[in-house]
């Protein structure tokens, strides 16, 4: 699932390919669910400048001088590319075609993306976008913002740092990420965090999305990790590997549905003894290798 800076390098490259140019006419793939409660009249009907591209979470807000946008969001393996007039596009839903021909293509293989069409006034208003919580890069982040996204929730912080109403964009790759830099465990819940841990939670989420943004890609074709790849992550998907700090071998385990990443060294599971006290369970392995 694309999570923050992918939207955002989404978000980026649309406003790069719409610079001077208009647009003169889409097309749509008919029934597919791509436009699952969309108005294809008013999808049709877009046209003109670009007059706004904004991010929310996970979520696109596209403006055109005509009154009109859309709230695009890629799914699992939506994403946007510029090819020239012709050249074909497996799995393309929607095409927006320019004013010198070039096309800007919506590729989703499993359609689980989506592209609502509507009034540009009404973008903001659209309830997948009105429900979202903090944006990190968007709006900011300290730590009396993060605590007040987090406030009353007994949820454990990877899954809290997960949902799209407190948090906005974060998803599995980018909170395990963070909590591994703040070095604070996945199962933790926010009452256990000190104020140190919440400066370090906030670094973590900073640091996180700023590395993320580094890996932009280039051309034509968004490219946010190449396949076949080294994993460029700290956390993310080296489990039964040496931590790349300490060098103890990282666990996963299944949390909310999802596939956790952590280092039992660099983020202990700690529990509340006598008020604030903190006891560390004991060490884990090292690799020796």
């Amino acid at each position: 699932m694309p999570e923050l800076p992918e939207v955002e390098f989404a978000r980026r490259s649309l406003e790069k390919w719409f610079e001077g140019r208009k647009l003169v006419r889409t097309e749509a793939e008919s029934g597919v669910r791509t436009f699952r409660d969309c108005d294809l009249g008013i999808f049709k009907a877009l046209k003109g400048e670009l007059t706004g591209i904004e991010r929310k979470g996970k979520y696109l807000m596209v403006r055109f001088s005509s009154k009109l946008g859309f709230v695009g969001h890629l799914g699992m393996t939506g994403k946007f590319l510029k090819r020239a007039p012709g050249e074909e596009v497996k799995w393309s839903r929607a095409r927006f075609i320019l004013d010198d021909g070039e096309v800007i293509h919506f590729q989703d293989m499993r359609m689980f993306g989506r592209i609502d069409a509507v009034p540009a006034a009404e973008l903001e208003g659209r309830p997948a976008v009105a429900k979202l919580g903090l944006d990190p890069l968007r709006d900011g982040v300290s730590v009396e913002q993060l605590q007040a996204a987090l406030d009353g929730t007994n949820q454990e912080l990877k899954i809290a740092l997960m949902d799209q109403e407190r948090i906005a964009g974060l998803g599995n790759i980018h909170a395990a990420e963070a909590l591994f830099r703040a070095k604070i465990h996945p199962e933790r819940t926010p009452a256990t965090l000190s104020p140190a841990d919440w400066k370090a939670l906030v670094k973590g989420i900073q640091a996180t999305i700023a590395f993320a943004l580094e890996h932009e890609g280039d051309g034509d074709e968004i490219q946010y990790v190449e396949e076949g790849a080294p994993n460029p992550f700290l956390i993310y998907g080296r489990a039964g590997t040496p931590c790349r700090k300490c060098k103890t071998i990282v666990k996963s385990f299944t949390q909310g549905g999802r596939t956790t990443h952590f280092c039992p060294t660099c983020q202990p599971k700690q529990r509340r003894i006598d008020g604030d006290q903190m006891r560390k369970r004991p060490r884990a392995r090292r690799y020796r290798g």
